[in-house]
């Protein structure tokens, strides 16, 4: 991994998890040991509202702590229950810790490409649909990152389990002095979940 990644994920480490956070991941940890018993493709798809903020944030950090973990056969994806574009501020804030992302065009919606490891393939993220054919459409776990969209969305077609892992939305702090401070916090609190779920998984 990157250099300054590797710093990130010092910090990361230092993170504790509360007992009640342990068991709101815990369906999680479960869903991806039952697939990796069985051989089988972990597919993760990370669902908020508008695909712009949480489900980003924790699509990133799950793919990143697979391959940290070195767990194979890990496919992590984001949508929204309606599409809008990853908000400039996510990228910015994954840049200032360690990633390397590429913006591939100029477009109301860009797509980012954001490199982890110098050889790995980039996770490529875009705001879409959680149904988008970009997804998968079957043999997923829905990750319900905000609860506007869990109660929003009372069936995910294909999904194997559903499982809420939300989020507070650093959205309430833009255009704020706090802005900065609030959505490294939330991106490193995102970090540090993943961390624990992957740290979790015996290979």
């Amino acid at each position: 991994m990157f250099v300054e990644l590797q710093e990130t994920l010092k910090k990361i480490d230092k993170i504790s998890i509360s007992e009640e956070r342990k068991e709101v991941l815990q369906p999680l940890v479960d869903y991806i040991v039952e697939k990796a018993n069985e051989n089988a493709s972990v597919q993760l798809n990370f669902i908020c509202t508008h695909n712009s903020r949480r489900s980003h944030l924790t699509q990133i950090w799950a793919q990143v702590m697979a391959f940290y973990y070195a767990i194979d056969n890990v496919f992590c994806y984001s949508g929204g229950t309606e599409t809008t574009a990853m908000f400039p501020k996510v990228s910015e804030t994954l840049s200032n810790q360690g990633f390397q992302i590429q913006k591939l065009n100029e477009t109301e919606n860009p797509v980012y490409a954001v490199k982890y490891n110098e050889n790995a393939h980039p996770i490529i993220c875009f705001s879409k649909k959680y149904d988008d054919a970009f997804n998968p459409e079957s043999k997923f776990a829905a990750i319900m990152t905000c609860s506007q969209a869990d109660g929003g969305c009372p069936f995910i077609a294909g999904a194997e389990k559903r499982i809420p892992i939300t989020y507070e939305d650093p959205k309430v702090f833009d255009g704020t002095d706090l802005m900065n401070e609030k959505y490294t916090e939330r991106s490193l609190e995102i970090a540090a979940e993943m961390n624990y779920v992957f740290s979790k998984i015996k290979k």
